[in-house]
């Protein structure tokens, strides 16, 4: 793996990242939305084998490659997993030239000061040092009111997991997401563009990373945030939009790449027939790109 030539595809490839990092709390809604129902499997152990096997049939579509995708987010677990013998991230990068990344955030503390910060991430060095051919990594939190209090905090613990990122050799991507349901969505972004921009001036030089940003209420309101020296891109979250909705935001910020979870699968079944599957896949895929690109 080199670490130089995936570095240079994240700052310059052509393309988006696409989010397949559906957690234990998001999987059962995303099977549901795949055609997988709760009565069709009886455990935990046999939901995460469902939804490796959408993953897998995402990962082997023929669109799936570093033509247009040039990252795939990923669940601790999938890093366990295989695809035609190779682990999932080696075969990403391998086999289908994808930069992969690493979801590590352990799901979301109750809200307080109108946001969710992130739980705890306990044994965090020794995930990152087990995280075998993986880039970067991904940390959520969400923001729902512009309170400033409450957005700095996010901002803040953001940052300090990411240098615990940079200290293991990773790139985080920092994700702030901010609800697209706030009545205060445009006053709550204005607040965390500012709050980025001044942890942004506090890293030092070599600690990079990259953003993934709601799509913001006013076009462009990240650039300033793209052209950082310490930012190497700004990817965006769909965030509840449908794949055409998503699109038509994101094609409004030149800026930003799309890093698509839902709007990525959107229509994708496992009733669909090989054919199917990868002619509605293809076509996401070629939305997002455009909209990327």
């Amino acid at each position: 793996m080199s670490k130089a030539e995936q570095r240079e595809q994240m700052i310059n490839g052509a393309g988006f990242i696409a989010a397949l990092d559906q957690s234990g709390g998001s999987t059962p809604k995303a099977l549901a939305l795949y055609g997988v129902q709760p009565s069709d499997y009886g455990s935990d152990e046999e939901m995460f084998a469902e939804i490796q096997k959408m993953r897998a049939r995402i990962i082997l579509a023929d669109d799936f490659t570093r033509d247009k995708v040039i990252g795939a987010i990923l669940f601790e677990r999938t890093l366990s997993e295989e695809i035609d013998g190779r682990k999932v991230a080696d075969y990403l990068w391998s086999v289908k030239g994808i930069v992969p990344f690493l979801k590590i955030d352990k799901g979301l503390e109750d809200t307080a000061n109108g946001v969710q910060l992130m739980k705890p991430i306990p044994g965090l060095a020794e995930t990152l040092a087990k995280a075998e051919g993986v880039f970067g990594t991904k940390e959520r939190s969400v923001i729902h009111e512009a309170n400033a209090e409450g957005i700095a905090a996010v901002v803040k613990q953001q940052f300090d997991v990411a240098r615990e990122v940079i200290a293991a050799g990773m790139v985080p991507i920092i994700e702030p997401e901010v609800n697209i349901k706030s009545d205060t969505k445009a006053e709550a972004e204005d607040i965390l563009k500012a709050e980025i921009l001044k942890n942004l001036d506090e890293l030092g030089e070599g600690q990079d990373v990259m953003l993934k940003l709601t799509l913001p209420s006013k076009a462009n309101l990240y650039d300033e945030a793209a052209d950082h020296p310490r930012v190497l891109r700004v990817v965006a979250l769909s965030g509840g939009y449908s794949t055409d909705q998503a699109c038509d935001l994101l094609a409004q910020n030149g800026k930003m790449i799309a890093s698509f979870s839902r709007a990525l699968t959107e229509g994708l079944s496992k009733q669909q027939s090989d054919a199917e599957f990868n002619a509605a896949l293809g076509s996401n895929i070629a939305k997002i790109y455009r909209a990327s690109v």
